[in-house]
């Protein structure tokens, strides 16, 4: 089943799926139609393999799913992870950017 099925089925069900977190084999089965923005504070160079903060907007059918790390977090963190599923391009983009920035 595709996350765009998925989902439609979940809102079908009167379930929010704005922060629902997806079955972890379907993350994996299934790479983004459409990758529409990414960004990454990497102030320690290319090579670091610490966690850095980041915001990403990807798109599975009509699904916008945004995710990523605050910038508030700091460098090397790992807490303030966040996600968000929508059918609105503008809200996703926003999101993302204001969680970068």
């Amino acid at each position: 089943m595709k996350i765009s099925d998925w989902l439609d089925e979940k809102e079908a069900e009167e379930v929010d799926v704005a922060q629902i977190e997806l079955p972890r084999n379907m993350a994996f089965d299934e790479d983004p139609e459409e990758t529409i923005f990414y960004q990454e504070i990497r102030p320690c160079g290319l090579f670091c393999t610490e966690n850095h903060p980041f915001a990403t907007v990807e798109r599975y059918g009509h699904w916008y799913y945004c995710r990523g790390q605050d910038k508030k977090a700091g460098i090397h963190s790992s807490k303030m992870k966040w996600r968000m599923f929508t059918k609105d391009r503008d809200v996703a983009l926003e999101t993302a950017r204001a969680h970068i920035e």
